[in-house]
């Protein structure tokens, strides 16, 4: 196997149903609380810290690609973050866990696959102003929907990742919300 983990079984094995639904669960977690719609708003950062289960304090900082718009998307940055937390040493001088390795590899290779970045990241950047440079209007709708796509599908490769290491049990629902979105809608 090679230390970056493109030879690790379990990132090429079918999902079994449950994992596919909690890894659904994610997305649509991440979509509600981006989205503001039936909740209040989150920026994209917050929304992933909050999808599983983690401080959104620090998420903070990435609201609009590092708050200026220069820095990379705020979703995409959170999926390294989250990962970060949830595989990595607890202890600040340990070394890089092997799952973290693994992981970090694997989720550089799904967003890169899967996140529609749009006409805006036609030349390969990630840089929020980039991405949101074809919208008039930062605030209006159609950037708005864009970007919940994007926090939304880096949920769910987060947590396919996560799934796929045996770190991710559940996805909990938004407290407060009538209308649970991680539930499975398929019955």
């Amino acid at each position: 196997m090679s230390r970056n983990g493109e030879n690790d079984s379990r990132f090429e094995r079918r999902l079994e149903v449950a994992e596919r639904a909690l890894v659904a669960a994610a997305g649509r977690k991440a979509h509600t609380l981006y989205e503001g719609r039936k909740v209040a708003h989150r920026s994209c950062g917050i929304a992933l810290a909050e999808t599983f289960g983690l401080p959104p304090s620090p998420y903070q900082a990435l609201r609009k690609g590092g708050i200026t718009g220069e820095g990379g998307c705020g979703a995409i940055k959170a999926g390294e973050l989250v990962l970060g937390e949830l595989l990595g040493d607890p202890n600040p001088t340990g070394p890089v866990t092997d799952e973290l390795r693994r992981a970090a590899a694997h989720y550089r290779r799904l967003w890169d696959e899967r996140v529609d970045c749009g006409p805006g990241g036609a030349c390969g950047s990630i840089v929020c102003n980039d991405l949101t440079s074809v919208f008039e209007d930062f605030m209006g709708e159609p950037r708005q929907k864009f970007c919940t796509s994007i926090a939304a599908t880096v949920a769910e490769i987060v947590a396919e990742i996560l799934v796929r290491l045996d770190a991710l049990d559940e996805i909990t629902p938004i407290a407060g919300l009538e209308e649970d979105p991680t539930a499975n809608k398929e019955g």
